[in-house]
């Protein structure tokens, strides 16, 4: 009897071991990464595009650095009306490299439609989020617009 509890046992122990190990390799295999080199241009019309909010720093590229699928980077940048109306704000991304990368990369801020008076001087948030299904880019680039229209 006591022989027929150990072997139960003993199974019962393989069986866990097994199943315990099954499900650490499955998590290696989801949880791999890739790093993406990226980087951004930045083309401003009618207004300026600071990194400092003296706007002492012109700002004419982002380097977004190394990032990997599901990564959402955020930077902070200081749009200044340098002209004598007020404008409205808005961002476009265009040029992308490779032509795809707009199917899982994503840029936004919390400035659309944001109207800036003249002299005036806000802070904007820039985010860039990469799709968790990325596939097939190992660096992209692309320009950022932003624009003050009247």
């Amino acid at each position: 009897m006591a022989v027929q509890l150990t072997y139960r046992l003993a199974t019962i122990m393989l069986a866990v071991i097994a199943v315990g190990a099954t499900v650490i390799v499955t998590f290696a295999v989801l949880s791999s990464g890739k790093n993406i080199r990226s980087f951004g241009t930045i083309k401003a019309v009618n207004v300026g595009v600071y990194w400092d909010s003296g706007c002492t720093s012109v700002t004419s590229t982002v380097d977004w650095g190394k990032m990997s699928p599901g990564d959402i980077k955020n930077v902070t940048l200081y749009m200044k009306n340098e002209g004598n109306v007020a404008v409205k704000l808005s961002l476009a991304a265009q040029n992308w490299n490779p032509a795809n990368a707009p199917n899982y990369i994503s840029l936004s801020w919390n400035r659309e439609g944001q109207i800036v008076d003249t002299a005036s001087l806000v802070a904007a948030t820039l985010t860039l989020s990469v799709s968790w299904d990325i596939s097939g880019i190992t660096d992209f680039s692309f320009d950022m617009v932003i624009t003050g229209t009247e």
